[in-house]
């Protein structure tokens, strides 16, 4: 019986890859368990935007995705929002706008 990520066509598998090996372990964690939650539902509209979060640096993704520090308005996406709405567990560091009420 093939598992989950052997029926995900070959996109989807190389950028469930590249978001568990990021090359910190808290990237590996934070981006991984994000797509892995999210990827098979992904649209190719998606996709694309996910592909150029994953081009920022680990140490630029960590930061933003636990508070840290605040996305940089000129990096936002629909996607980095999303992705540091569930990363973000308090909500630190969110813009205002994403903060849970």
């Amino acid at each position: 019986m093939p598992t989950e990520t052997e029926t995900l066509d070959p996109r989807r598998r190389r950028l469930l890859f590249r978001a568990h090996h990021r090359g910190t372990k808290e990237a590996d964690l934070m981006i991984g368990r994000f797509v892995a939650a999210h990827i098979a539902a992904f649209t190719t509209a998606e996709l694309d935007e996910l592909e150029a979060v994953l081009e920022y640096p680990d140490v630029d993704l960590a930061d933003w995705l636990s508070g840290r520090r605040p996305i940089p308005p000129e990096c936002r996406t629909p996607m980095l929002d999303r992705m540091a709405v569930e990363c973000a567990g308090t909500g630190a560091g969110l813009p205002e706008e994403l903060r849970p009420r």
